[in-house]
């Protein structure tokens, strides 16, 4: 199964929009749905810290896994979720469209769940869609 994924063209240089997302903490600043996120454990850029987001789909606890700046990707993991999924992993990437000057910004994640399609929409729908689409707005 092919999991949630969203995508978005944002009309800024991409090392603009890598140096805001790449901010571990800063969910709440443009999450739509997200009231608090506090980095818990760790350093607030270091592999291994840990966020607790609160929001209106209730408490989680997510992990950074990798954070490279030359690639401008960060990976983390969910610890804690409301939702019934398992082995959550989910990847932010920002690419410069080379012929615009725009950044190319993508949101996907795998995990392991008994209603794997009912989670993706959830997750797409509710979470990365709007998610691009603030952040999107930020830069306008």
């Amino acid at each position: 199964m092919r999991g949630p994924y969203a995508s978005t063209v944002i009309s800024a240089d991409a090392g603009d929009v890598w140096a805001y997302l790449r901010e571990f903490g800063n969910l709440h600043e443009w999450l739509p749905g997200v009231s608090t996120c506090e980095i818990e454990d760790g350093e607030p850029l270091a592999p291994g810290v840990v966020r607790r987001v609160e929001g209106a789909g209730g408490v989680f606890r997510e992990q950074l896994l990798t954070l490279d700046d030359e690639e401008r990707t960060l990976t983390y993991a969910t610890l804690e979720s409301p939702l019934p999924m398992r082995d959550y992993r989910a990847t932010c990437r920002v690419a410069p469209v080379t012929d615009s000057g725009q950044a190319f910004v993508e949101w996907y994640a795998s995990y392991e769940a008994d209603a794997p399609d009912k989670i993706a929409k959830i997750l797409t729908r509710g979470v990365f869609v709007p998610g691009l689409e603030s952040l999107r707005k930020r830069f306008s």
